[in-house]
């Protein structure tokens, strides 16, 4: 029986863990409602990077990734327990890394010459959605070592919730203008990310084309 589970989920990491980040970015607000006095996005983020970290199991740096997630683990986890709060901005650089991380491995296998099935299609997405959320956090630690960058001189003004959510404005290009970088890092990330997003697109679209035209010429 855990074989087959294991097997299953193997042959469709991509689609949990775009499952997972879906969740995190969309289902916040349900569960918040459904648990009182309970805010599930940091558990969210840590729920993402494990299953970001499983779909990359085979990939040559997979140690890498897991000394990143064990050492994210740990500080948060003494951060909460012992209220050690200069653990929190280690720990989400440490976060951020093992994102980028899994987030290259994951675009490589959606990129990746072969037989364009759903799970490169999930792939791709994952790791769009996977950028939205590491600048997300980008965001909100900058805001928290330098407050004001986004307006309000205040350590707490960008919540974490509110990051994520201009980080998929900014990714989109929607630009809606309620949350504003105010300082020039803030901007030069801001910039980064809505070009950037816009740059993976195009490449994505481009590669997936060409490799379905091989696929039916073949």
């Amino acid at each position: 029986m855990l074989t087959t589970v294991l097997g299953s989920y193997r042959r469709h990491r991509f689609a949990w863990l775009f499952l997972s980040l879906l969740l995190t970015i969309g289902g916040r607000p349900a569960l918040k409602a459904f648990v009182s006095n309970f805010n599930p996005l940091e558990l969210l983020l840590a729920v993402n990077l494990v299953a970001a970290i499983a779909s990359a199991a085979h990939e040559r740096w997979i140690r890498v990734l897991l000394f990143l997630g064990i050492a994210f683990v740990i500080a948060r986890g003494i951060r909460t327990v012992l209220g050690v709060e200069v653990l929190l901005p280690i720990s989400q650089v440490l976060w951020i890394a093992a994102s980028l991380l899994a987030t290259a491995t994951t675009a490589r296998y959606a990129l990746r010459t072969g037989v364009v099935d759903a799970e490169h299609i999930f792939a791709a997405l994952d790791a769009y959605l996977l950028t939205g959320l590491i600048f997300a956090v980008c965001y909100w630690l900058l805001d928290q070592t330098w407050p004001a960058s986004f307006g309000v001189a205040s350590a707490s003004d960008l919540t974490l919730a509110r990051a994520i959510y201009f980080s998929f404005v900014t990714i989109a290009t929607l630009g809606y203008g309620d949350v504003v970088p105010a300082s020039e890092a803030a901007q030069g990330l801001a910039i980064l990310e809505a070009v950037g997003g816009q740059m993976y697109f195009t490449v994505l679209v481009a590669r997936l084309v060409s490799l379905y035209a091989k696929q039916l010429d073949e």
